[in-house]
């Protein structure tokens, strides 16, 4: 079998079990030497739109946005803000940042989404196909989205470095 047929093959194998049917087979996964992609995720076999494509930098950011919100209520009904300490405060961003990082980290390790992500038709999936993503991958990227560089850096198929790190992509499930 040809390697590009064989790369083709890899991706749409693996995922295939969570995305369905959707790519495109042996093609899926060509070279940028064959000519530029005409949307995010082309390479990958993902589709332009619709379930399966790649997510937005703008929907990622909203759901980012939307889970440290829901972060700072949850650890406001534990600790009273005081807008007038700024001493506590720091402590309340401090803990609301745990929450945060305990919210996305569980969320994405066994359901591939947070509460953010589920409201806005997000998931995180691994590259190679496993059905969850599991603490080994969600932990280091979640920490890697916390210090925000990685995250804002992107390839042309819509994968920040924190995704490419952990071998994972972050699909559009409607």
């Amino acid at each position: 079998m040809p390697a590009r047929a064989r790369r083709g093959t890899f991706y749409a194998g693996r995922v295939s079990r969570w995305t369905g049917t959707w790519l495109s087979g042996p093609g899926a996964a060509a070279e940028p030497s064959d000519g530029p992609a005409r949307y995010r995720g082309e390479r990958l076999g993902a589709p332009e739109r619709g379930p399966g494509s790649v997510a937005s930098n703008g929907i990622r950011l909203g759901a980012l946005v939307i889970d440290l919100v829901l972060a700072s209520l949850v650890t406001s009904l534990f600790l009273r803000p005081d807008y007038n300490d700024p001493a506590g405060m720091w402590r309340f961003n401090y803990l609301a940042g745990l929450v945060w990082l305990v919210i996305t980290a569980v969320g994405v390790s066994l359901g591939g989404f947070t509460p953010a992500k589920a409201l806005l038709g997000l998931r995180v999936v691994a590259m190679d196909g496993k059905p969850v993503v599991g603490p080994f991958r969600a932990i280091p990227r979640t920490v890697l989205i916390a210090l925000v560089i990685p995250a804002v850096i992107t390839d042309r198929d819509g994968r920040g470095l924190h995704d490419r790190a952990t071998g994972t992509i972050e699909l559009r499930t409607r």
